[in-house]
């Protein structure tokens, strides 16, 4: 498998993981038609390749109370970009920070308890940051469908 090259094999152990992460290498082995052990010297080699980010668990927000589901597309003046960056990744509810082509701009993913807590970030917050050119807040209606990683 050197130099991240995946084989075939490689490619359906991660469809495998991809969706069920806690798959057992067993299971695993009977389905690509290895041994426990050379499936295990797969994975650990993804993982080391950097092929494999982490394992874990997705969280269904909206049963942990977190109704708002918002997209922010955010205008910045240059100079100010990576500083802005930076502060909104500090922020529990923000998820995802994109930074986008076609000038300064982030497009950036958060989760918040309801409105109230929504439209104080964005009063007391972001619209109080220094270098924002224009912001443009779309909220989610409903999840169609919904993706984390690439698709093996």
């Amino acid at each position: 498998m050197g130099n991240s090259i995946l084989d075939d094999i490689d490619m359906e152990i991660l469809k495998i993981l991809s969706l069920n992460g806690r798959e057992s290498y067993i299971e695993i082995g009977k389905k690509v038609n290895l041994s426990r052990v050379s499936v295990k010297t797969r994975i650990d080699a993804m993982i080391e390749q950097g092929v494999i980010e982490s394992f874990s668990v997705i969280i269904n927000p909206e049963k942990t109370g977190q109704t708002v589901s918002v997209f922010l597309d955010i205008k910045i003046v240059p100079e100010y970009l990576y500083g802005i960056s930076k502060e909104l990744s500090n922020m529990p509810f923000i998820t995802d920070i994109y930074h986008m082509t076609g000038g300064s701009k982030l497009h950036v993913h958060a989760l918040f308890m309801d409105k109230e807590e929504l439209s104080s970030f964005l009063e007391k917050k972001l619209y109080a940051m220094k270098g924002i050119e224009h912001v443009n807040c779309d909220m989610i209606v409903s999840r169609i469908k919904c993706r984390k990683g690439i698709r093996p």
